[in-house]
């Protein structure tokens, strides 16, 4: 499970930002995961909750924010958020689209203290 090393290096990432900002402690992490991002929400929860004891983030909240897969038709110039993963537009039925979102982990917010 590659959640494991993801989970690591979001902790290492963590700490990190958390001693430049002379914090003592880390209350919330909040990540967005692209659906398209390879990384399973269940098994990364589990590692983080699994890695962060005796860590800076050992007492915070970890919130997932899972963002849809969202595209842009070259064709029609729609931009479409998709449920389901295909890369076909669903108003022209192009195959012609580009990917602007979904693709991507990040970090988006750490609580600090």
């Amino acid at each position: 499970m590659h959640e494991y090393s993801i989970v690591q290096a979001l902790l290492d990432q963590c700490e990190e930002i958390a001693k430049e900002n002379n914090a003592k402690s880390v209350h919330k992490v909040v990540v967005k995961i692209g659906k398209m991002s390879g990384v399973e929400p269940h098994l990364l929860e589990t590692a983080f909750h699994t890695f962060k004891e005796k860590t800076m983030c050992d007492s915070a909240d970890f919130v997932m924010n899972v963002q849809p897969l969202t595209i842009e038709c070259n064709q029609c110039k729609i931009i479409a958020e998709l449920d389901e993963i295909y890369y076909k537009c669903p108003q022209c039925d192009s195959l012609d689209v580009c990917v602007i979102d979904g693709e991507e982990m990040f970090l988006m917010t750490l609580e600090m203290e």
